[in-house]
């Protein structure tokens, strides 16, 4: 497997509280990631411990063969773009201003916008379907659209790898599967790494290269959905008991939730 994030040895905690413990994991480059696991595994802290926003305690993350702490914001930020839950910015902004935003780490005093910028700007609005939009103000758009305009944003930042935190949060299904279907779109056309935290575990195994379990700020197991999506698996890592066929039309693993463990120890 060719590695394209390294992650070794990570720790992490918010106070008293650790959150990740630990951890090692390789990302594999030009592959689609999934990080999935109960409530409060460490998922979301472990995407953006990757993108450098929380500092750990012990460790590193690795971009190919250099430690990202040695890395200054702007040099990170052409490397690795980062999607947040829930992202905002004001109503009255328009489309255009909102995906402009992801040239910031491309730009300076000495270098102001630019023809690569103007093109890496039309490149992602087009590639996520939103050019037609440009001129819309963000408060005047559904959530799916609106979904759409903030991955043009982060596309627009042109980085080799692309972390997504919950994109589908909020989402109504036919909305969740256009965001993913594009996620998957963009990932075969431009070859970009990335890295996605599901809370949906049919989702995660319809769209992941590679399925990765998180329980308890540690790695519970790592595969892909054809080795992970089992029934003692999800048992051991969600405490639920299910049954897994495999979809008839995709030909991924299909879960259908049961009953929780604690349910079932009580009866």
């Amino acid at each position: 497997m060719d590695t394209r994030i390294s992650v070794d040895n990570l720790s992490l905690a918010y106070g008293p509280i650790s959150v990740l413990n630990a951890l090692s994991l390789p990302i594999p480059k030009g592959k689609i990631t999934v990080l999935a696991g109960p409530n409060g595994c460490g998922k979301s802290t472990l995407l953006r411990a990757i993108r450098r926003l929380h500092k750990p305690s012990g460790g590193q993350v690795r971009l190919g063969d250099v430690d990202i702490s040695t890395l200054n914001d702007r040099m990170l930020a052409r490397q690795i773009g980062l999607l947040a839950q829930s992202p905002s910015a004001p109503d009255d902004m328009t489309v255009e201003e909102l995906v402009r935003l992801g040239r910031y780490p491309h730009q300076s005093m000495m270098q102001p916008w630019s023809g690569d910028d103007a093109a890496a700007l039309d490149r992602a609005m087009a590639g996520t379907g939103v050019d037609h939009l440009r001129k819309r103000r963000l408060g005047s758009l559904s959530g799916g659209q609106l979904q759409r305009v903030w991955i043009a944003m982060v596309l627009a930042q042109e980085t080799d790898v692309v972390c997504l935190d919950e994109p589908v949060n909020h989402l109504d299904m036919a909305h969740q599967l256009d965001c993913l279907d594009l996620v998957r779109q963009l990932n075969a056309d431009f070859g970009r790494t990335v890295v996605l935290v599901l809370h949906d575990l049919n989702l995660a195994a319809r769209y992941a290269d590679r399925l990765v379990f998180l329980r308890d700020g540690a790695i519970a197991a790592s595969g892909t959905p054809e080795e992970l999506m089992t029934e003692a698996t999800i048992a051991r890592v969600f405490d639920v008991q299910s049954m897994v066929i495999t979809d008839p039309v995709h030909g991924r693993p299909l879960c259908i939730p049961l009953r929780t463990q604690s349910s079932t120890a009580a009866a």
